[in-house]
């Protein structure tokens, strides 16, 4: 493999590394490893969410609530009116989606950085739907067509929604997914 880049030497670098012996055995005890899940349905499932949308969960930290999946709306539809209480970032795989607040379409390649606090309706116009891999944390509050809140998912909601699937249909849980 090539290496990219050589770091500048330090002039005061200890020729053993600047990361100590005993920082490099404290975070060997508590590190958390690395994971990966690979691109299969026994691995994590497209699970149905309403008639014409699926997640495929990648990632859940319940310890910052914070969780990563890929959404799938298999053709046009509208994820409806709703807010997020933490950052979310989104990288658009295949087709097109964008919000109804702004004049801006999300299409392959797109990345979105949404912050928290604002409102918004997701669109899919695309006759052949979308997929986009969403990062998010906090919780993601949904509102009926008069303002009032409907429903608040945050990652154990995420969790049960995996989870739930994989029990009903005999797939294994995939313990890699919780970091």
């Amino acid at each position: 493999m090539t290496q990219l880049f050589d770091p500048p030497p330090t002039p005061d670098a200890d020729p053993a590394g600047p990361y100590p012996a005993s920082r490099l055995a404290i975070t060997r005890e508590f590190e958390v490893p690395d994971i990966h899940v690979p691109p299969s349905e026994e691995a994590s499932p497209w699970v149905p969410w309403g008639d014409n949308a699926a997640i495929r969960h990648l990632a859940f930290d319940v310890r910052n609530n914070k969780f990563s999946n890929i959404l799938w709306v298999k053709g046009g539809g509208r994820l409806g009116v709703h807010r997020h209480s933490g950052a979310v970032r989104g990288f658009c795989l295949e087709g097109s989606w964008r919000y109804e607040e702004y004049d801006w379409v999300a299409t392959p390649g797109a990345y979105v950085h949404e912050n928290p606090g604002v409102q918004h309706t997701l669109v899919c116009d695309d006759p052949n739907g979308m997929k986009t891999l969403f990062w998010m944390e906090g919780t993601l509050e949904f509102y009926d067509d008069h303002g009032a809140l409907d429903e608040m998912m945050d990652v154990f909601w995420f969790i049960e929604h995996y989870v739930t699937y994989c029990r009903a249909h005999g797939i294994g849980v995939n313990d890699a997914l919780f970091v």
